[in-house]
């Protein structure tokens, strides 16, 4: 279960960084014309895209972290609650917007993060 969820941790972590990289510094505009799935960005003002990079980028440290450096480890469940949040919100945007394709694609991350925050504050804390 621990190497799973270690896995699971550095897949998501990966994912994470590069999308929370992308609200961050590819402009809006550009980001929609990437794909018909990224036409959500148009949606929401730069700024929002902004903070939503940064809780990404926030999140995927807090993922791996705390646990590498063996540092409060506990924040690693709380990362991953923190961005099954955000996923809970994209599946949401996604069924609203009619793009069910998407939608699983978000859910498949939601439940990867819940997964990861299951697994870490349950089935295998790094703490006792």
């Amino acid at each position: 279960m621990n190497l799973a969820l270690w896995i699971v941790t550095g897949l998501l972590t990966a994912v994470f960084l590069f999308s929370g990289f992308g609200k961050l510094f590819v402009p809006r505009e550009k980001m929609a014309t990437m794909t018909d799935a990224a036409r959500w960005v148009l949606d929401f003002k730069p700024s929002t895209l902004t903070v939503i990079g940064a809780l990404e980028i926030l999140g995927a440290v807090g993922l791996i972290l705390p646990a590498l450096l063996g540092i409060a480890p506990i924040l690693v469940p709380l990362a991953a609650n923190g961005l099954a949040l955000i996923m809970t919100g994209a599946v949401i945007m996604r069924i609203r917007r009619g793009e069910t394709k998407a939608a699983l694609g978000d859910g498949a991350y939601l439940a990867l993060t819940a997964f990861v925050a299951i697994g870490r504050f349950a089935l295998e804390p790094f703490t006792g």
